[in-house]
């Protein structure tokens, strides 16, 4: 089969950057392993330009690796790269690659007299985690705008399932909170599990719109699964930040208030455990959200580095890792819980999608516990939106809501901050009282 190309919302912003910037800076392309940054970077530069050179600098040669070794004769370094690649630049109409930058740091730090010659665009891509661990020693460039590409999103899954009608019109009901009755809400719902099953990874979308077989689509998830592994066996040969990957299904299962990393791993210094939480944050793997201490507009002034919880950058990834106990995932639980069957509590399968969607929304990720009047159980604010001068908590229900004490109880302790209170839901839209209550394929809109 071809190279399936599927259509990114990043692309606008990459196009922004070239018409705004106009080479005075590189572009750098950040995210985690195979949510699509190489593809998006070399179809951008065969529409946007009449001629580009892509450097893959994981199987670059030695000969094009050392000629960033020394840039001082910078007309001889684009001469090499032409004649190597075979592809003649014209100034202010082509643009140069340096996909997986972090593999050739000299080359990252000739940006800036790249940049600064002017001559062509520069598109970079890489992993956060991996360019902070091959920047000792060199000199990082100023010269650069960094965007962030996730996972693919509801909206860009859609497109690929050649579906361009569904989202315009999803909000439009959020817009008007129009109700759209039992029957249709049942319908949207089994289309956005199935986005939550097969998730926003593009190998995983295009296994699953070749072969229609969730099965086949579990196969390539885990492979994913065991690259991010393997990764984090690189920043961490002791194993602990792999452990802590592994154990994010069931952390949130727990019903905890927080990861409870004890549980998972030999704390040792405080310092250290710190290291491996950013390390882990930069992969883009995994997104963390942080306990508010005092819940009100700047809610990073009040984070509470010691309490926080921990969700996978993409809940198809999430599934699959949660059934890892299984050599591989049979299509009837996929089946299952394509319709809603499965007997677990899939509780935290939702509250993953919600802190997915906000992420790639533009969202920090927030909560906010506190104890209830007993002092027995823990009220408990799933995630927090900063709007305005007003907060907007919300609480994620895996099914039709029957309570929502916590919400409740959030507004009677600060009345004052509160914008409007969501209840995320597996239902038709609908208000109860101030609270709203929003389908969760609406959670991308709040």
């Amino acid at each position: 089969m071809g190279e399936m190309i599927f259509k990114r919302k990043l692309y606008d912003k990459m196009l922004q950057w070239k018409r705004e910037r106009d080479g005075a800076t590189a572009l750098l392309i950040k995210g985690a392993r195979r949510v699509g940054k190489s593809t998006l970077a070399e179809v951008f530069a065969q529409k946007e330009y009449e001629t580009y050179i892509h450097i893959d600098f994981t199987e670059a040669s030695k000969e094009v690796r050392a000629l960033f070794d020394d840039i001082s004769d910078l007309d001889n370094v684009l001469f090499q790269l032409q004649f190597h690649y075979q592809k003649r630049l014209i100034p202010r109409k082509s643009a140069i690659i340096f996909d997986e930058v972090q593999e050739c740091p000299m080359a990252r730090q000739a940006i800036k007299k790249l940049v600064k010659d002017g001559r062509y665009d520069y598109i970079e891509t890489g992993s956060l985690i991996s360019i902070k661990k091959n920047i000792r020693g060199i000199r990082i460039p100023s010269e650069e705008t960094r965007l962030t590409l996730y996972p693919m999103d509801y909206e860009e899954f859609r497109w690929a399932m050649g579906d361009e009608v569904t989202i315009p019109m999803l909000r439009e009901v959020y817009e008007q909170r129009r109700q759209m009755g039992d029957g249709l809400t049942r319908k949207l719902m089994r289309d956005f599990r199935l986005y939550m099953l097969i998730g926003g990874m593009p190998q995983a979308v295009k296994a699953y719109i070749e072969t229609n077989n969730l099965s086949t689509v579990d196969s390539v998830k885990r492979e994913i699964i065991e690259l991010y592994a393997d990764d984090f066996r690189k920043i961490d040969p002791t194993g602990k930040a792999t452990r802590m990957f592994y154990a994010v299904p069931g952390q949130l299962n727990s019903n905890a208030s927080r990861y409870q990393i004890s549980s998972v791993i030999e704390q040792g210094k405080q310092d250290r455990v710190e290291e491996l939480l950013q390390d882990m944050e930069d992969s883009q793997v995994v997104f963390i959200s942080h306990q508010a201490n005092d819940p009100s507009v700047g809610l990073s002034l009040h984070r509470d580095t010691n309490k926080y919880k921990m969700f996978l950058n993409d809940t198809g990834l999430f599934i699959t890792l949660a059934f890892r106990d299984r050599e591989v995932t049979e299509n009837i639980i996929y089946q299952k819980l394509l319709s809603d069957k499965l007997s677990a509590d899939l509780g935290y399968v939702y509250e993953n999608v919600v802190a997915q969607m906000l992420k790639a929304a533009g969202n920090e990720l927030f909560y906010h516990t506190w104890p209830t009047e007993s002092g027995k159980h823990n009220y408990e604010i799933d995630f927090l939106l900063s709007r305005g001068n007003k907060i907007c908590p919300i609480e994620v229900k895996s099914s039709g809501y029957k309570s929502h004490a916590s919400l409740d109880a959030f507004f009677k302790k600060y009345p004052d901050r509160i914008l409007h209170r969501y209840l995320i839901y597996t239902k038709d839209i609908r208000k109860e009282e101030d609270i709203q209550l929003i389908p969760i394929f609406l959670t991308m809109f709040l």
